[in-house]
């Protein structure tokens, strides 16, 4: 193919892309009772299933009622005119990505399949589909333990009975959305260490090497995400933690199959 006819053949992927993503993004619009009520808001409800765990966990382990949670005491309101109109707009976005990104990930593929050998072409469609897991894996890690803890710290915590929480809806769904996708993005760190091993900037010396300070600052991107309590903060330091060691394995198997 000639470059124009490249440069034409991508035109086409980010069309597909786009209309999988606005299509994704019309069935969230439609279902917006769904949506809403079922799954952004779920972590609003003290009956989410994340606390209803934590609860059972709490009994099992002899703590009785000390990691249940009790009902939320806040409230959401919407200031603004036309906010509940465009965050329902956000919201069908985030949510149309969220259901079309395997696609998106095929269609990536698809277009850089042509220019491999048939070796590279199976491993590049194994990483599409490691990646497309990662991502799912980051997004309902997220969405089910982040999200939630951070809502009932936050949501919460009063500096004194005298003062009510009343949260305006675009923080929440901002910090909704923003926890879930950009967890969902983390997650992918073990493919983002496998392309720094093909492009030759680390090794797996390197990583173990600098294992420590990896460690402090997933810690610092957990105390970031997280609410300030050490528990939460290691309940996301930890899968974190995992990935880096995956990718140090990943980086080592790469580096091997370079050398040969």
């Amino acid at each position: 193919m000639t470059f124009l006819e490249h440069l034409e053949e991508l035109r086409w992927t980010l069309v597909r892309a786009a209309i999988a993503i606005a299509v994704g993004m019309v069935l969230c619009f439609i279902a917006k009772d769904f949506v809403f009520d079922r799954i952004v808001l779920a972590p609003k409800d003290a009956t989410f299933i994340t606390y209803r765990a934590f609860c059972w966990l709490g009994h099992q382990l002899g703590m009785g009622e000390a990691m249940c949670v009790g009902d939320m005491v806040f409230s959401l309101q919407n200031i603004s005119m036309s906010g509940q109109f465009f965050t329902h707009l956000m919201v069908s976005f985030v949510a149309g990505f969220i259901l079309a990104f395997p696609y998106v990930l095929w269609q990536v593929w698809r277009f850089i399949a042509p220019g491999l050998h048939a070796s590279e072409k199976g491993s590049v469609g194994g990483l599409v589909f490691f990646a497309t897991i990662l991502f799912l894996l980051g997004v309902g890690f997220g969405y089910f333990l982040l999200a939630p803890l951070s809502i009932q710290f936050f949501g919460t915590y009063q500096v004194s009975a005298a003062v009510e929480n009343t949260v305006a809806l675009d923080s929440y769904i901002a910090m909704v959305t923003s926890v879930t996708l950009w967890t969902g993005v983390v997650f992918e760190l073990p493919l983002v260490i496998l392309f720094l091993t093909r492009a030759g900037i680390v090794t797996p010396p390197f990583l173990r090497t600098y294992r420590k300070h990896a460690f402090v600052g997933i810690l610092i991107i957990a105390a970031i995400l997280t609410p300030p309590d050490v528990v939460s903060q290691l309940i996301v330091s930890g899968p974190l933690m995992l990935l880096y060691e995956l990718g140090i394995f990943i980086s080592a198997r790469t580096l091997k199959r370079m050398e040969r």
